[in-house]
């Protein structure tokens, strides 16, 4: 009888902690509201298309350990590609179009989705597989110049015939739509009026549980465990008869897509792509948040995530009111208080959790 309580204990725990999960899930964005406005709920939706991003590359970095410094171009890709075909540039620029398309090119996002992922899975193999035989910081070079070469193009593709707006980027992109639901404006839910930023919300939640599930499926597949083996000897994986190309070029392109998920979503939930979003910085970012929460680790990547693009914002709107409250006066800007804080916590969590704040098992012991 013990046996048996002893067996169903472990069970019920994570039951009731993955019960405890949702409902969290479920008020966060109600909390956010209520504490601080919808300006915070927002934050949580940016913080939510960062885990997406972190996620797809944690496949790259954290499952195969190739180290990408230029995942942000698929991330460019899909939300350009949201923007080029969902939103009137194409029609303004090629009028002939005009005929074809008298309502408009608003192509369906349930149409536009796969497609991104497709398109991004593609350009990660093309980046993929020049760069088989590279390996540490000469693999870390090759994929940051892919990562500016993919901004530097869309900046400059608005000549001699203008396809991305250079510069001043692509407005204008359509909000997205599923199953008649405009994701836009107020609704009413039993009484109660819920912004559309909940709806975002609610489905980059669901977005984001659905790639916990692919990732954690993989990672325990045949295909995970080469990409394990790959990671921690590639010369040893060779040996064993695992095809290292075809296994390298399956993390690139899947993480890819989830990159060019995530761009699509980020084009139709800001209304407005430009270059600017998809800087060498962005790239850093990402895969600070993958290093500092724990190198293949999904729960420990989702965590870095978090703290890496929340609590900077939290940082940011309580400098001003904690400078005069302690000083009588504004001190140090806000943004340079904030920047001094991430690269000294950044310094600090590689001193003392070298492998992250959450590690698998295999790498830090206890997790």
């Amino acid at each position: 009888m013990s046996i048996i309580a002893t067996e169903h204990a472990p069970r019920k725990k994570i039951n009731g902690g993955v019960l405890l999960l949702l409902v969290g899930l479920i008020i966060a964005p109600w909390l956010a509201s209520a504490a601080g406005g919808n300006y915070w709920v927002r934050v949580i939706d940016f913080t939510l298309l960062y885990i997406m991003l972190a996620l797809g590359l944690n496949i790259v970095v954290g499952f195969t350990g190739l180290l990408d410094m230029g995942f942000i171009a698929f991330y460019a890709v899909g939300a350009y590609l949201a923007a080029l075909l969902a939103s009137p540039h194409l029609l303004d620029v090629f009028p002939a179009l005009q005929s074809m398309f008298p309502a408009g090119l608003h192509t369906s996002y349930l149409l536009l989705v796969p497609l991104a992922a497709l398109i991004a899975g593609v350009f990660g193999i093309l980046l993929g597989a020049p760069t088989l035989g590279l390996r540490g910081d000469y693999l870390a070079i090759v994929t940051l110049g892919f990562g500016e070469i993919i901004r530097i193009l869309m900046r400059n593709l608005d000549r001699p015939v203008n396809i991305t707006n250079g510069a001043k980027g692509i407005s204008g992109v359509d909000t997205l739509s599923l199953f008649g639901v405009q994701f836009r404006g107020v609704f009413h839910l039993f009484g109660m009026k819920m912004p559309a930023l909940y709806l975002w919300y609610y489905l980059f939640a669901v977005l984001i549980i659905a790639i916990v599930m692919v990732c954690i499926r993989l990672q325990r597949s045949r295909i995970g465990r080469a990409w394990h083996a790959i990671r921690e000897d590639e010369d040893v994986a060779r040996a064993m008869g695992i095809n290292i190309r075809n296994y390298k070029l399956l993390a690139f392109a899947l993480g890819a897509s989830f990159g060019g998920l995530a761009g699509v979503m980020f084009a139709s939930f800001q209304g407005f792509v430009s270059p600017e979003s998809f800087t060498l910085q962005e790239s850093i970012v990402v895969l600070a948040m993958v290093v500092l929460g724990g190198i293949g680790h999904v729960p420990g990547v989702i965590l870095g995530a978090v703290l890496l693009s929340a609590l900077p914002e939290v940082l940011r709107s309580q400098a001003i009111p904690l400078q005069q409250a302690l000083f009588g006066t504004v001190v140090i800007d806000p943004e340079i208080l904030r920047q001094l804080f991430y690269g000294l916590a950044l310094v600090l969590v590689m001193l003392f959790r070298p492998h992250g704040l959450w590690p698998a098992r295999q790498q830090g012991g206890k997790a």
